[in-house]
């Protein structure tokens, strides 16, 4: 009897171990996807128009995520290479792209973009509200809600060097300088090269690169705000 329970004692714990692996395993399961019936687009939201440019700005990069780095088998240039891997439609939580970017400390490893500055909370929220939908290549493209009345520099400048420019153009030791800031900005305005770059003039770099070229409202804007002064306004 003696034995037998010390044998009991042995055999208890490891069964006990095995019951809860055998648990937890039968737990694991994958990720949810939304189904293809369900997915639609967000409100407000083209990929074309607001999604793609941040990756293509922030992300598709020469040594990050275009076609010929290719950093961890990620592209991101494009709506077939950026759905391919990091995105689960539906589900941010589980995409490895949003988990990233969405990063609150710039100290982890898993932090993106790698070198450059952290998206903003405008950005995040885009690229959250297109993956949560369903993370379709259309959405509301019909109308870009560009204004060429408006062309002050916070109202319509910053937001179009932060969303086209600034992943490329982060520091002064950057290709074609910085555009981080009003006075970097109005630098390269003025004397011509932002300008002929976004619009495609022969002689210039065009830009964005890797990207289309921006939509003429917005060139418009930049031109306008250039013809007015430059102003900080």
């Amino acid at each position: 009897m003696l034995i037998l329970s010390k044998v009991k004692t042995l055999i208890m714990p490891a069964a006990i171990a095995i019951s809860a692996a055998l648990i937890i395993t039968s737990c694991t399961h994958d990720p949810y996807i939304l189904p293809d019936t369900n997915r639609t687009t967000a409100a407000g939201i083209c990929f074309e128009r607001d999604i793609l440019p941040i990756f293509q700005s922030n992300c598709a990069k020469s040594g990050c995520h275009d076609a010929a780095s290719h950093e961890e088998g990620y592209i991101l240039d494009n709506y077939a290479n950026i759905v391919r891997k990091g995105i689960v439609p539906g589900n941010a939580a589980a995409s490895k792209i949003w988990e990233t970017v969405a990063i609150a400390s710039r100290s982890s490893e898993s932090f993106m973009p790698k070198d450059g500055n952290p998206l903003t909370t405008a950005q995040l929220d885009l690229i959250k509200r297109w993956i949560v939908a369903g993370a379709v290549d259309s959405g509301d493209c019909a109308s870009s809600g560009c204004d060429t009345t408006l062309f002050t520099y916070s109202g319509a400048v910053a937001p179009i060097m932060q969303n086209y420019c600034i992943g490329c153009h982060s520091s002064a030791s950057a290709p074609g300088g910085d555009l981080t800031n009003y006075s970097a900005v109005r630098e390269s305005a003025v004397n011509g090269r932002l300008i002929g770059a976004i619009s495609h003039t022969t002689g210039f770099s065009f830009m964005p690169s890797g990207g289309d070229k921006l939509e003429d409202c917005k060139i418009t804007q930049i031109k306008k705000w250039v013809a007015a002064g430059g102003l900080n306004n």
